[in-house]
């Protein structure tokens, strides 16, 4: 894929393997943009059913490099990440909204959220800062016993990013993600899965048998197109106002699949006892029930 990360097909399942192992896998621009191509890709592949995300060596993502030193988070300054095109104005002022200012964790964490696949965390070692918040939108996380997580910014003088005051609290809790990220605390694999911050614990030579085997239980006698539309449904719903939210969007997606060869051969299939073959393509057949699905930042 590219220098700093590594993708692999098989078995219907896209293998993100991030790949600077000499710097425990620490995030660079280069890594966002390779993971952001890796998740086009999978989206754009019919074959594609599940991604799996982990990491060579013994760090899944040692958070973001600072190689740049003091710099690492000027964005404005000398830092790696720094735009050309700058939102700072011949007054000193700062345009927010200019987009260079956006961070660069937080486009990889809106990319994850809009995927159209099953994303699976399979976290082999430590993953602080951005290597633990980039997985808050994945589907699963499960952990090796090795594992090792930090929400580290406060220590490092900076605040959560990768939308993660969105996905952590939704997750763990509004206490328990102010108790990590007010410590800034590393927390093991057991403390994480109690939290509810990881699904499972493995052995270190499990991790992936086991990642292989959820996507397995994913894709096996599912449709693509409702696994897809599914996990955009359930995802956005966790920010809705009111239920009527939800029965508004479930009326239109159920609408919208009922009249589909899938939910044809959904029945057929069931009706004659075999195994279903949905005729049906994410590449081709998702239905525009929702004004998300037009939308770059939400579809």
């Amino acid at each position: 894929m590219g220098n700093a990360t590594r993708v692999e097909i098989a078995d219907n399942v896209l293998t993100l393997t991030l790949e600077r192992p000499d710097k425990l896998n620490a995030y660079t621009p280069e890594m966002q943009a390779e993971m952001i191509a890796a998740l086009d890709r999978a989206d754009a592949d019919d074959d594609v059913r599940a991604v799996i995300v982990t990491g060579e060596g013994r760090a899944f993502c040692a958070g973001a490099d600072l190689s740049s030193g003091a710099a690492t988070f000027d964005y404005g300054g000398d830092s790696e990440w720094r735009s050309e095109d700058t939102p700072i104005g011949p007054d000193g002022s700062v345009d927010f909204s200019h987009p260079s200012v956006r961070d660069g964790g937080g486009q990889l964490a809106l990319r994850i959220f809009r995927s159209k696949k099953p994303v699976i965390g399979a976290i082999n070692g430590v993953a602080v800062g951005v290597g633990v918040t980039m997985t808050l939108p994945m589907d699963v996380r499960i952990a090796s016993a090795n594992a090792r997580f930090g929400f580290v910014f406060a220590r490092r003088g900076i605040t959560p990013e990768a939308a993660s005051s969105w996905f952590l609290p939704r997750i763990v809790g509004i206490a328990n993600a102010l108790d990590l990220c007010f410590s800034g605390r590393i927390i093991g694999a057991e403390e994480a899965k109690g939290l509810g911050l990881v699904r499972s614990i493995h052995a270190p030579d499990d991790l992936l048998p086991a990642a292989r085997e959820i996507a397995r239980s994913y894709a096996e006698a599912t449709a693509p197109v409702s696994i897809a539309m599914t996990r955009a449904m359930l995802w956005r719903m966790l920010g809705a106002a009111h239920p009527m939210e939800a029965h508004k969007l479930d009326s239109r997606a159920i609408w919208a699949r009922g009249a589909s060869g899938d939910a044809r051969e959904g029945v057929e299939s069931f009706l004659e006892k075999r195994a279903a073959d949905f005729p049906d393509r994410v590449s081709r057949d998702m239905p525009h029930f929702s004004p998300w699905m037009d939308d770059p930042d939400w579809g």
